[in-house]
Order: structure tokens, then C-alpha cells, then sequence
């Protein structure tokens, strides 16, 4: 069974939403939450069978679909892909379990179990093809959660994710296509196998135009600047449950795609483009921040302080060393965690008000003190406060980018600080103060259903952030193993320079402890 691991965490959500038709409405909530809750399980049990000093591919599965054109299901995870797909798994069964009083709840908790097949085939896949496949399909269930179950604005909203989404996924599947044609001219061989591409060493030119090519379907669905339009659109109409998922994880599929796809494939293209894409993330990080404090609707503050945290995770990965590539992977588990707990929290406050205008609320630490600790902890990792999960990523992603810059990186670091105020200000408005407003003096504490979904994900913030080691370990194996391959493949001078030889420095390294001793 085990040897099959991941086509079961990947088909088995899906297959247990094909019989999900057959369940009674009365019965489907505490079926969908055991499907989802065996979905976790497996994956711990990934966890716990993965070996973390092995820096490769794990857990691999191979078939041939189309022998021709060299396209085949190939699987693997390795430490870049393991806790994302932990993380995806986690927040279905969540999401499942927080879900409040829904129409037509039933059809909701199979489209997010068909959400989970596409997630987890994302992160799982190592063929081109295969990976676009399970890329567009996660457009889909998300397109029908925002337009059946979202606000007002639904179907506004639902439109201008799918197209914006879809469109540079276009673009990335030529440069997929290319891609391959190339391997075909180097090797006479068709394959869209991503351990092959590896092997094949591109000339600069050829690297800067596929570089762009698959930029911009993954800047898109980070969102990077000034791509990002779709995205405080889809929060501000989904409902909490499409809100945390699209924060958690979708988001993570563009950044993931950088790590798997643009840097290994193209080094010298990503030293070339590595301080225009800096640019432009330390824009994302101040213009947003900028734009979520003069925000008077919480979710939308929210909603911009996740891309605001998402141009740090670019950055770090755009740092082309360990510490920055490692770094941006932390930060993606770690942002999925606290901004899928403020997506939560935003969702229980709405459930009680109907209604997520700050002005609408004051003094609420009075009323339900129990929501503004769960929430002021929340706040505080999502500033980078020390000993919550978010410092760790931040720090290691900003101390990853000052070996490459050290002034971007200030500014990197002074925004940060500044973006801090707007998430201050929010709580102030919110939480402290007098109980003026007389339908907020007798709102309910956050109640059992909603502790079980909110008390795991404070757990989890505060447990990584003071002892990040159990997750970081793994990461950074599988980080050195594709900056030294950056490094090996890279042709110019540059690039040989930006990206670190690790063989070199381990070499470095053991002398140094020859001569200690």
C-alpha cells in the first residue's frame, strides 16, 4: 500500500468525493471530516517514513501515459514539497471541521475534497505535464467556491481569478513545451520528466526567454506586483473557507514552482533577473502594507498583509543561497498557518456581526477575551514577533538576500517594520477601548467547534517558531542539493559568483576542523 503513498493522498479525497454523492446532507459533515482526517494521517505518516538526511526525491512512483511524447506520472517528494503537502492536508481537515451553518454544505465539502486531489498533485508531481494538469484543475473548485458561496461580488470576483490564473498559465505551458522541444534537440528524446530537464544545461538566451515564459504563471498566482489585483477581489467575496485555503495553500503553488522549476532550470536567468524580481517584491511588501492600513474592512487587511508576506517569501527565494531558499520555504508553511488562523478568526467574528468592518466593533477584548488572545498571538507572528513561526522564516529569508544586497535588504527590512503598524492598529480598533456599539456587548466567545480549528494552529505557531528544527532539517537538504545544482549548471561568471559552490565550502569546512585538531 505504502508503496503507492502518494497517488493515495492524491486520488483518495477525490474518490471518497465521488461516493460523497451517495451520502445523506445530514451525515456528509462527519464524513467529509473522516475522509479529511485519514488524508492527515497519511501524511503524517509521509513524515514520519521520510528520510531526512537524504537530500533527493522520495517516495517515487513512475508510469508511462504517453510514451511518444515522453510524457509520464512521475511522483516524489523531497523536504521542498513534504510539509506543504502536511500543510495542505491539514487545513482541508480544518476547514471541513470549522465549516459554519453553509447552503448546500454538501456539494461544499466535495469540491473542497477535490480541491485537496489537485493541491496534493502540485506538490507531488516531477512531470511538466502532470504538474499542469493538477495546476489547472485547482482553478476549477475554487472558481465554484467564490461563485456559488461568495459575497456580492461573487462571480466578478470568481471571473477575474479564474482569467488572471489562467492566462499565465498559458504562457508557462509554452514555455513547458519549449522546454522539452529543447531536451529533444540535446538528447533526441521527448520528455517532460523534471529530473531530465535538470540535466540539460540551456544557453543564457535560451534561459532568459523561458525564464519569463514560466514567471509570469507562477507571478501570477503568488501574486507578485503588479499581478496581484485578482487576489483582495477573491478573498474579499470567498467565503472563510476559500479565504483559508487560497492564503494556505494556493498561494504556495507559485512560489513552490519557483523553487522546483526556475532555478534549477534556469540559474544564469535567475542571477540575471534577481534584482528586478527583488524590486518588485520589496514593492509588494511596502505598497501593500501601505494599502492594507488605509483598509476599513478587516478581511481585506488580511487579505493584503498576506501579499505583502508573500514578496518576503520572493525575495527569499530569489536570495539563490540556502538561507534565503530555505528561508522562503519556512515562511510559505508559516504564512499559511497564521494567515489561514486570521482568515479563521476574521470568519467567526463575521458569523456572530455579519459583518467586518472594523468601525463596527471596539472593546471586543471585554466581550470575548478567549477570540482576542487567540487572535493578538496570531497578530503578533504575523509581524515576525520572535518565537512565533513567522520570525523564523523572515529572519533566515532577509539574512538569506543581505549576501547579495545589503541596502535592498534594509529597505526589505524597514518595511517589514513598518507593515507592522497596519495589523496594530487593526487589533486597537478592534479589541481595546469601550463596548460602544450594543449588539457587540453579548457576541459569544469562540465556542468548541471553533477551538478545535483555531488552538492547533496557535500551537503550531508558537511550537515552530521557538524550535523550527523538525521542519527545517529536511528543507534545507533538499535546498543545498538544488543550489548546488544551480551552481554546476550556471555558465556564466556571474552566476558562478551569486550561487554558492556548497562541495567547495563543505571542503572549506572539513579542512578547517583538520587544522582544530
Amino acid at each position: 500500500m505504502f508503496d503507492h503513498i502518494l497517488s493515495i493522498l492524491i486520488f483518495f479525497p477525490a474518490l471518497a468525493g465521488v461516493f460523497g454523492f451517495m451520502i445523506q446532507k445530514e451525515s456528509m459533515r462527519a464524513y467529509g471530516i473522516s475522509v479529511a482526517f485519514i488524508e492527515f494521517i497519511l501524511s503524517l505518516w509521509l513524515w514520519f517514513a521520510f528520510d531526512s538526511n537524504v537530500s533527493g526525491m522520495q517516495f517515487m512512483e513512475q508510469m508511462a501515459l504517453i510514451p511518444s511524447f515522453g510524457i509520464s506520472y512521475i511522483l516524489g517528494v523531497d523536504g521542498i514539497s513534504l510539509f506543504i503537502i502536511i500543510l495542505a492536508s491539514f487545513f482541508t481537515m480544518i476547514g471541513i471541521a470549522s465549516l459554519t451553518e453553509t447552503p448546500n454544505e454538501k456539494n461544499m465539502i466535495i469540491t473542497l475534497l477535490f480541491l485537496q486531489m489537485t493541491m496534493v498533485g502540485v506538490f507531488a508531481a516531477l512531470d511538466a505535464i502532470v504538474f499542469y494538469v493538477f495546476w489547472e484543475l485547482s482553478l476549477v473548485p475554487m472558481l465554484y467556491i467564490i461563485g456559488a458561496w461568495g459575497g456580492p461580488l461573487r462571480v466578478y470576483a470568481s471571473v477575474k481569478f479564474f482569467l488572471y490564473t489562467f492566462m499565465g498559465s498559458l504562457v508557462m505551458l509554452v514555455g513547458m513545451l519549449f522546454m522539452a522541444y529543447f531536451f529533444y534537440q540535446a538528447t533526441g528524446v521527448w520528455s517532460f520528466a523534471l529530473l531530465d530537464w535538470y540535466r540539460l544545461i540551456l544557453p543564457e538566451s535560451f534561459q532568459l526567454w523561458l525564464f519569463a515564459a514560466f514567471f509570469l504563471g507562477f507571478a501570477i498566482k503568488v501574486p507578485m506586483f503588479p499581478f496581484h489585483t485578482w487576489l483582495p477581489y477573491a478573498h474579499g467575496q470567498a467565503p472563510t473557507i476559500g479565504s483559508v485555503i487560497l492564503a494556505a495553500i494556493l498561494l504556495k503553488m507559485g512560489t513552490y514552482a519557483f523553487i522546483r522549476f526556475s532555478l534549477p532550470l534556469f540559474p544564469d536567468a535567475s542571477v540575471f533577473f534577481m534584482y528586478p524580481i527583488a524590486i518588485i517584491a520589496i514593492i509588494m511588501i511596502i505598497y501593500t502594507a501601505m494599502v492594507a492600513y488605509a483598509q476599513k474592512d478587516v478581511k481585506q487587511v488580511v487579505a493584503y498583509s498576506s501579499i505583502s508576506h508573500m514578496g518576503v517569501i520572493v525575495l527569499g527565494t530569489f536570495a539563490l543561497n540556502v538561507e534565503g531558499i530555505s528561508g522562503s520555504i519556512f515562511l510559505m508553511i508559516a504564512h499559511g498557518v497564521v494567515s489561514g488562523a486570521l482568515f479563521l478568526l476574521v470568519g467567526v467574528i463575521y458569523d456572530r456581526r455579519h459583518t467586518k468592518m472594523m468601525d463596527q466593533f471596539g472593546g471586543l477584548a471585554h466581550v470575548m477575551p478567549r477570540y482576542a488572545t487567540i487572535f493578538g498571538v496570531m497578530l503578533m507572528a504575523s509581524v515576525g514577533m520572535p518565537l512565533t513561526i513567522n520570525f523564523v522564516g523572515e529572519f533566515l529569508s532577509l539574512l538569506g538576500f543581505y549576501e547579495q544586497s545589503h541596502i535592498l535588504t534594509l529597505l526589505a527590512g524597514v518595511a517589514i517594520v513598518v507593515g507592522a503598524i497596519y495589523m496594530l492598529a487593526a487589533y486597537k480598533k478592534m479589541f481595546f477601548g469601550d463596548v460602544t456599539i450594543e449588539e457587540n456587548k453579548n457576541l459569544p466567545d469562540v465556542n468548541k467547534r471553533e477551538l478545535v480549528a483555531l488552538i492547533p494552529l496557535t500551537i503550531i505557531t508558537i511550537w515552530l517558531g521557538v524550535y523550527p528544527k523538525p521542519v527545517l532539517e529536511p528543507i534545507n537538504n533538499s535546498v543545498e542539493a538544488v543550489v548546488q545544482l544551480m551552481h554546476n549548471k550556471a555558465t556564466t561568471e556571474e552566476a558562478k559568483t551569486r550561487i554558492p559552490d556548497l562541495t567547495q565550502g563543505i571542503e572549506i569546512t572539513r579542512t578547517a576542523m583538520k587544522e582544530a585538531h
